[in-house]
């Protein structure tokens, strides 16, 4: 990949700082800016992913929502189902301790 050259201004303060900065990491300031580049980018394309994944599984809710022949479970319904899961849950618990030895 051919180099190319990338210029800007900033004022003489934050040069000076971003070039000590870059120095106490063992790097040159240039060599800092293209780390903090491909950082800047690869975020933006993570983002970019995310909102297109984000989209698609909104699309599909909303396609699921909108077919006839969906079942839709009312909130008591799961609000129960969760509580028999849970009672199980701790009956099984409850019963694998009283099968452990006691504490000496």
């Amino acid at each position: 990949m051919a180099d190319s050259t990338f210029t800007f201004r900033v004022d003489d303060e934050l040069k000076t700082a971003f070039a000590e900065t870059a120095k106490g990491q063992d790097r040159t300031a240039a060599q800092l800016l293209r780390v903090l580049m491909r950082e800047a980018v690869e975020q933006s394309q993570a983002k970019r992913d995310y909102d297109k994944w984000f989209d698609a599984e909104i699309e599909a809710a909303i396609k699921e929502a909108d077919d006839p022949n969906t079942e839709w479970v009312s909130n008591d319904e799961v609000k129960k189902d969760w509580a028999r899961q849970r009672a199980a849950l701790v009956r099984r618990l409850e019963e694998e301790e009283s099968r452990r030895p006691a504490a000496e």
